[in-house]
């Protein structure tokens, strides 16, 4: 269908576009491919309303079109934004959005900013060797794994639309095509600071930082050291975030500086997984060789990340470079204690542990000797703390059958019981409500990306999703959600960036 024969009076985007209107410069406008056959896989029409969108359900044609890009809405300014970033600790000073336009901006129902953006739109000006495209497994998993996290209420960007294009996509085989149409707090990465500041225009880097600050740390404006405010701002940020990525068991897989919004979200499920079997060296993504951004190394990497912040900042902080770097520098060391307060929050949360229970200080030693218990005798992480709320109710069988050596873990029961003499379901329902039951498990992922990939089957995908919606609720007929995948499986499973 030609685009003007679309009746786009039935489409409405409410875009109030700052960083296109405040920034020049600091993108390039560009527009989508055009596809033939685009078709719609997946909308998010709940998050649709909460974004004020006036889209009609009842006209899959027309919305296919429209999250293809071969529609573009009244409103839209499209731009490839402008970042670098620190690849596996390898500078590279120009990346940018090789397969991604965000569209524009537009106000929710709360009058918060959210970008609208495309991803596997077609080749950009940043897209260096890239054809610029999406197959369909990858952008499905954002799908999954994005409302997942938001389930677990952790900061995250979110799926709105994925369509078919029609077209084919070759990467170590040919694949169909897919455009994912994505929604973020703003697509600011430590990368878009780096790029600028590069390149030696402080200027460019003073815009971007004003423009953040008002955009998301509005109450750092009038503060006294602002820019130095801001880079701790957003070190609380990363260290709330990887927490939260711990606690769950989490593994991002790729984080380069690209891939660390200013927001505190997480941003890019291109090699990322969840780990079963609690092991701290665990590692999936193929290109990820000497396990930099393995689980364990996460707080680290997100430290790292943000010195290379930093150093974007330091004229902004103060003109003498030594004060500059002597006041950042504390701000960067003081991420690891930022983190392990919010890594013991969670932690303790997820082990019924309360101030009124035991002190901080071996309440930390218990959920160390916890988590060693489970790397001992390769016990699943997810299931290991649900169960242990059965076990705060007097029923330890599932939780013990979980052991190689339950003897073992009996004694560690002795001494997380030992200050509450009753079992008490107060506590177990409180530990539910941090201990998830459905996390996305690699092998559903798999099995739901291939079936709608190769056998153009949505349903096993369709069924997965509605139970991540709901993590921590058990339900019947969900057993194999819960499932941990077989050793065999994950001994030699890997994930892939999708480029």
């Amino acid at each position: 269908m030609d685009s003007q024969a679309y009746p786009t009076d039935k489409i409405t985007f409410p875009f109030d576009n700052s960083y296109f209107r405040e920034l020049p410069g600091l993108y390039i406008p560009h527009q989508p491919e055009q596809r033939a056959t685009p078709q719609l896989l997946y909308f998010n029409s709940p998050l649709a309303d909460e974004l004020l969108l006036k889209l009609p359900e009842d006209a899959p044609e027309l919305l296919a079109a429209l999250f293809t890009g071969n529609l573009i809405p009244e409103g839209a300014e499209p731009i490839a934004q402008a970042y670098a970033g620190h690849q596996f600790g390898h500078f590279s000073p120009q990346l940018g959005d090789g397969r991604a336009l965000i569209l524009g901006e537009v106000l929710d129902k709360q009058q918060q900013r959210y970008d609208i953006c495309f991803k596997g739109s077609g080749r950009t000006p940043f897209s260096r060797n890239g054809d610029g495209k999406a197959a369909i497994g990858p952008m499905l998993r954002e799908v999954l794994v994005g409302e997942a996290m938001h389930a677990l209420g952790i900061p995250t960007t979110r799926a709105l639309a994925v369509t078919a294009t029609g077209e084919q996509v070759v990467r170590d085989k040919v694949l169909p095509g897919s455009v994912l149409t994505r929604v973020a707090s703003s697509h600011i990465r430590i990368g878009t600071f780096q790029y600028f500041a590069a390149r030696g225009q402080q200027d460019y880097v003073k815009k971007l930082a004003d423009y953040t600050i008002a955009r998301h740390y509005a109450e750092l404006i009038d503060s006294e050291d602002c820019y130095l405010n801001f880079l701790a701002a957003v070190s609380q940020k990363q260290a709330t975030l990887i927490a939260q990525w711990m606690s769950v068991g989490f593994i991002h897989g790729v984080m380069n500086t690209d891939n660390m919004t200013i927001s505190g979200e997480t941003i890019d499920y291109g090699p990322c997984a969840f780990m079963d079997s609690y092991k701290p060296d665990t590692v999936f993504s193929s290109i990820d060789e000497h396990g930099r951004y393995a689980y364990g190394n996460q707080p680290l990497i997100a430290q790292w990340n943000l010195a290379r912040l930093a150093e974007t900042l330091l004229s902004l902080i103060h003109p003498e470079q030594s004060q500059a770097i002597a006041a950042a520098t504390e701000v960067i060391e003081s991420f690891p204690e930022l983190y392990q307060h919010e890594w013991q929050q969670k932690f303790r949360a997820k082990a019924g542990l309360t101030d009124s229970i035991a002190t901080i200080e071996s309440d930390s030693q218990l959920i160390s000797d916890w988590l060693d218990f489970l790397h001992a005798q390769n016990i699943d992480f997810t299931l290991a703390f649900r169960y242990l709320a059965d076990a705060a109710e007097g029923k330890p069988e599932a939780l013990l059958d979980l052991a190689s050596d339950p003897a073992t873990i009996k004694d560690w029961l002795t001494r997380w019981q030992q200050p509450d003499a009753k079992p008490t379901s107060h506590r177990a329902t409180h530990m539910r409500k941090h201990n998830p039951l459905y996390i996305p498990r690699n092998h559903l992922v798999e099995e739901a990306l291939n079936a709608a990939s190769q056998d153009n089957n949505l349903t096993p995908f369709e069924n997965l999703l509605d139970t991540l919606k709901h993590p921590y609720q058990e339900t019947p007929d969900t057993e194999q959600y819960k499932t941990p995948a077989s050793d065999s499986f994950t001994s030699c499973y890997r994930t892939f960036c999708g480029t």
